[in-house]
C-alpha cells in the first residue's frame, strides 16, 4: 500500500503484539538486572554496616574500659600521694629528699617505657589464656610528655584491653557454669526472679549494644540501670519503698523493709521498686552456710573489701573492678585493708585504729550461732520479737505469721494473721511494750492494729491516711502514739488510744524509707527516698536537722546510748552520724545495698543487714566488725531481743532466722 516499504508521515506506528511483548519482556530483563545490582549492593552495605556497628560497640567497650581504669589510677594515684604526705614528715631530712626524688623520677614515664609496659602486659595476659587474670592496672592515668609515637601506644593499650575484657568475660561465664553446678537446688526452689541474674548478664551487653545503634535514644533512668544495684523482677514478687506514683522513676530501692513487683506491672499504691531479686538474688561465688558464723574483722582482723564505684555513667564491667580496688585500700596495722574510716568535719577521711577493748568487755558479743529457721513461705519483709523473747512474728504477703520459739525442735507457726490485701507485702510490724497489741503496715492506706490478748488474735482498730503504703513505723516509748513512714514521704503521727490522726511532719521530697527515735522520745530520726536523713522535734512539731547523702537512705537506728545516728545506704556504705556535730564514721564492709539496721538495747553495738546476704555486727560508733553471718539469699529485715541475747533476721529466700547472740 507504501511504496518502497516507507511509512507516511504523521501516521503512528503499528506493532504486534508479539513486538510488544518482546519489548516488554526486554524492559522487564532490563529492570530485573538493575534490580539485582542493587540488591547487591544493598547486602553490601548492610553487611559494612553491622560490622561498623560490631567495631562500634568494640571501641565504645574499649574506651569505656580505658574511661574506668583511668578514674581508678587517678583515684589510686590520689590516695597514695594522700599516704606519702602523711609518711614523709615522719622520716629525716636526709630520707625525706631521698623518697621526694624517688617519687618525682617515678612520675617521668615517657612514651617507649609505656609501650614497653603495654606490650609485656598483652604477651602476658595472652600467654596466660588459659587461666583468667583480674584486670591489671593500666598506665592510662599517667600523662605522657609529648603526643610523640601516642597512636602506637594507644592501639597497643586497645590490644591489652580487649585482651583482658575478653579473659574477664570468659572467667565470668566460668564461673556462672560452676554455681550452676554447685548450687541445682537453689534455681529449682527459688522464685522466677532467681533467674534474672543470669539473664541480666547477658542483657546488659545486649543493652549496651542497643543503646550504642544509631538513632536509638534512651533515657536517664536506662543509662543509669547497669550502675544501680537493684534487679527488676516479675511484679509477683514483693519491692520495697520506692518513688511515689507521681514520680515514676526506674531507680529501685530494695526492700528498706520489702516491697512491691516492679517489672511487667506497676501497682497504683506502690513505689517503683521491688524486692524479689533483693530477696532471690545469689552472689556468682558460692556461699558458706547459713550456720557458718564467724567473727568478724576486729583491730587484728579486718577482711578485704570494696570501696564504693566511682562516680560514671554506668558500670557495665563490675567484675574488672571488683579484682583490684582492694589494693587501693589504706590499710590499718597489720597490713589488712581498712574498712572504718573517721570522716572529720571537712572530708578527710581516716582509717580508724580501733581500741585494744574494741571487741572485749561486758556487753560485747563474742559470736552469735543459728538457732531456728521460720519457713515463712513468702519473702519475710519484716520481723520483730517479743520482750519475752517467746515469740517471734514475721510479715510477707499478705499476712503475719506468730512462732513460738521458746521450745526446741521443728518450728510452725501458730497463728496468721491476714492483713491487707493477699497481694500486698507487709513492710513493718511492730509490738506495743506490753506485748498484747501488734500494728501492721504496708502496702496499703491501713494501718491495722492487732489485739493479741484475745482468746484469738483480731483486728481490734484500723488506722487510714491518704498514702497509698507505709514503709516503716515506730512507737514512741510510752506507747500512746504511732508514726508511719509514708509513701508520699509525709510522717503521719497517730494517738493510739484514740485511734485518731494527730499531726504530719512534711518535708521529705520522696517516700519515707526508714524511722527511729531518741531514747528520751523528744525526737524523730526520718531516712527517706530523696537522700536526706531528718531530725523532727515532736514537741514542737518542727524540722530540726537535715542531713544530705549523695545515696537513698534504706534504714537507720538511733543509739539508745545517745548521739549516735547510724545510716544504711543505697550506695553499700553505714555511716554513723554524731547529732551534734560534724563528726562521722563510714564503714565499708556491705558490698551492695544496707537493707535493716537495728541497734542493740545497751547502744554498744548493731547489726546491719544488706542485699549481698550478709548479717554485719558492728561496735558503736567506730564500726569495729564484731562478727559477720552470710545468709543464702538477701537480708531485707532485722530486730534484735530488748535482752540483747537473740537476733531475728528476714530474708529473700521466704524465712526466717533467729540467732542466738553469744557473750
Amino acid at each position: 500500500m507504501f511504496p518502497q516499504g516507507r511509512h507516511p508521515p504523521g501516521q503512528p506506528f503499528k506493532f504486534s503484539v508479539l513486538e510488544i511483548c518482546e519489548r516488554i519482556k526486554e524492559e522487564f530483563q532490563f529492570l530485573q538486572a538493575q534490580y539485582h545490582s542493587l540488591k547487591l549492593e544493598c547486602e553490601k552495605l548492610v553487611s559494612e554496616k553491622t560490622e561498623m556497628q560490631r567495631h562500634y560497640v568494640m571501641y565504645y567497650e574499649m574506651s569505656y574500659g580505658l574511661n574506668i581504669e583511668m578514674h581508678k589510677q587517678a583515684e589510686i594515684v590520689k590516695r597514695l600521694s594522700a599516704i606519702c604526705a602523711q609518711i614523709i614528715p615522719f622520716l629525716t631530712q636526709e630520707h625525706q629528699q631521698q623518697v621526694l626524688q624517688a617519687v618525682e623520677r617515678a612520675k617521668q614515664v615517657t612514651m617507649g617505657e609505656l609501650n614497653s609496659i603495654v606490650g609485656q602486659q598483652q604477651l602476658q595476659q595472652l600467654s596466660q589464656h588459659a587461666s583468667p587474670l583480674p584486670l591489671a592496672p593500666h598506665p592510662s592515668s599517667m600523662q605522657p610528655p609529648s603526643l610523640s609515637g601516642a597512636s602506637s601506644g594507644l592501639l597497643a593499650l586497645s590490644g591489652a584491653l580487649m585482651a583482658q575484657v575478653q579473659l574477664a568475660k570468659e572467667h565470668r561465664v566460668a564461673q556462672d557454669g560452676e554455681n550452676r553446678e554447685l548450687t541445682p537446688s537453689q534455681s529449682v526452689s527459688s522464685s522466677p526472679a532467681e533467674s534474672l541474674q543470669d539473664e541480666e548478664r547477658t542483657g546488659l551487653k545486649r543493652k549496651r549494644e542497643e543503646k550504642e545503634l544509631p538513632g536509638h535514644s534512651d533515657s536517664d533512668g536506662d543509662k543509669s540501670d547497669d550502675n544501680l544495684v537493684v534487679d527488676e523482677d516479675p511484679p509477683s514478687e514483693p519491692g520495697s519503698p520506692g518513688r511515689p506514683p507521681s514520680r515514676p522513676s526506674r531507680r529501685e530501692l530494695p526492700g528498706s523493709p520489702a516491697s512491691v513487683g516492679s517489672s511487667g506491672e506497676r501497682r497504683e499504691q506502690s513505689p517503683t521498686h521491688s524486692v524479689a531479686s533483693t530477696a532471690t538474688s545469689k552472689p556468682s561465688s558460692s556461699s558458706p552456710s547459713l550456720d557458718s558464723l564467724t567473727p568478724g574483722p576486729g583491730p587484728s582482723s579486718a577482711v578485704a573489701l570494696r570501696l564504693p564505684p566511682a562516680k560514671v555513667a554506668f558500670e557495665s564491667h563490675p567484675h574488672l573492678r571488683a579484682s583490684t580496688l582492694s589494693s587501693s585500700l589504706p590499710t590499718i596495722p597489720g597490713g589488712k585493708p581498712a574498712y572504718s574510716f573517721h570522716v572529720s568535719a571537712d572530708g578527710q577521711m581516716q582509717p580508724v585504729p580501733f581500741p585494744p577493748d574494741a571487741l572485749l568487755g561486758s556487753g560485747i558479743p563474742r559470736h552469735a550461732r543459728q538457732l531456728h529457721t521460720l519457713s515463712h513461705g513468702e519473702v519475710v519483709c519484716a520481723v520483730t520479737i517479743s520482750n519475752s523473747t517467746r515469740h517471734v512474728y514475721t510479715g510477707g504477703k499478705g499476712c503475719v505469721k506468730v512462732w513460738d520459739v521458746g521450745q526446741p525442735g521443728t518450728k510452725t507457726a501458730v497463728a496468721q494473721l491476714d492483713c491487707l490485701n493477699r497481694d500486698n507485702y507487709i513492710r513493718s510490724c511492730k509490738l506495743l511494750p506490753d506485748g498484747r497489741s501488734l500494728i501492721v503496715g504496708g502496702e496499703a492506706s491501713t494501718l491495722s492494729i492487732w489485739d493479741l490478748a484475745a482468746p484469738t488474735p483480731r483486728i481490734k482498730a484500723e488506722l487510714t491516711s491518704s498514702a497509698p503504703a507505709c514503709y516503716a513505723l515506730a512507737i514512741s516509748p510510752d506507747a500512746k502514739v504511732c508514726f508511719s513512714c509514708c509513701s508520699d514521704g509525709n510522717i503521719v503521727v497517730w494517738d493510739l488510744q484514740n485511734q485518731t490522726l494527730v499531726r504530719q511532719f512534711q518535708g521529705h521530697t520522696d517516700g519515707a524509707s526508714c524511722i527511729d527515735i531518741s531514747n528520751y522520745g523528744t525526737k524523730l530520726w526520718t531516712g527517706g527516698l530523696d537522700n536526706t536523713v531528718r531530725c523532727w522535734d515532736l514537741r514542737e512539731g518542727r524540722q530540726l536537722q537535715q542531713h544530705d547523702f549523695s545515696s537513698q537512705i534504706f534504714s537507720l537506728g538511733y543509739c539508745p546510748m545517745g548521739e549516735w545516728l547510724a545510716v544504711g545506704m543505697e550506695s553499700s556504705n553505714v555511716e554513723i552520724l554524731h547529732v551534734t556535730k560534724p563528726d562521722k564514721y563510714q564503714l565499708h564492709l556491705h558490698e551492695s545495698c544496707v537493707l535493716s539496721l537495728k541497734f542493740a538495747s545497751c547502744g554498744k553495738w548493731f547489726v546491719s543487714t544488706g542485699k549481698d546476704n550478709l548479717l554485719n555486727a558492728w561496735r558503736a560508733p567506730y564500726g569495729a566488725s564484731i562478727f559477720q553471718s552470710k545468709e543464702s539469699s538477701s537480708v531485707l529485715s532485722c530486730d534484735i531481743s530488748v535482752n540483747d541475747k537473740f537476733i531475728v533476721t528476714g530474708s529473700g529466700d521466704k524465712k526466717a532466722t533467729v540467732y542466738e547472740v553469744v557473750y
